[in-house]
C-alpha cells in the first residue's frame, strides 16, 4: 500500500513538472487558469526561466519522494532525506492553507477562473499531496 502511494506521488509530481516544462517551452493550454488574477488581470507574468525552475523543483520533489520510498538512491544520509521529505509535506500544507490573499483555502480574492480552480483542484491537491508525502516519510522511519 505504501509503495503504491509513493508511486502515485512520484507520478503526480512528474506530471506537474512536465506541464511546467510545456509552459516554459511556450505552451499556452491551461496557462491562464494557473496564474492568480486581481481585477481580471494576472497578478504576475512568470517567464520561461522561472517556469522551468518550478518544473525542476517539482521534479526534485518526485526524486525526493522516490528516495524516501527507497526507489532511488541519492547522496546524503537517509535521515536528511526523510527530514527534507517532512519539510516538503509542510511546504505543501502551507500552500494549501495559502497566503490569505490570492491562493489557498483562505484566500480573499475569489471569483476568477484561477480562484475557482484553486478552491476545487489546486489547494485540495496540495493538501492531499502533503498528507501523502508525510505518510511516506513517516513510514520510512518505522
Amino acid at each position: 500500500m505504501l509503495t503504491a502511494l509513493a508511486i502515485v506521488l512520484v507520478t503526480v509530481f512528474a506530471l506537474l513538472a512536465s506541464v511546467h516544462v510545456y509552459w516554459a517551452l511556450g505552451g499556452r493550454i491551461a496557462l491562464v487558469a494557473a496564474i492568480p488574477e486581481v481585477g481580471g488581470k494576472p497578478s504576475f507574468q512568470p517567464g520561461a526561466v522561472i517556469t522551468f525552475a518550478v518544473a525542476c523543483a517539482l521534479f526534485a520533489c518526485a526524486v525526493l519522494v522516490a528516495a524516501v520510498a527507497g526507489f532511488v538512491e541519492v547522496p546524503g544520509s537517509s535521515n536528511v532525506v526523510q527530514w527534507c521529505t517532512f519539510a516538503l509535506a509542510l511546504v505543501l500544507l502551507l500552500r494549501a492553507i495559502g497566503d490569505f490573499r490570492l491562493v489557498g483555502f483562505f484566500k480573499r480574492v475569489r471569483g476568477s477562473r484561477f480562484a475557482r480552480l484553486d478552491s476545487v483542484i489546486y489547494s485540495p491537491l496540495c493538501l492531499v499531496l502533503a498528507v501523502g508525502v508525510f505518510t511516506v516519510a513517516w513510514h520510512r522511519g518505522a
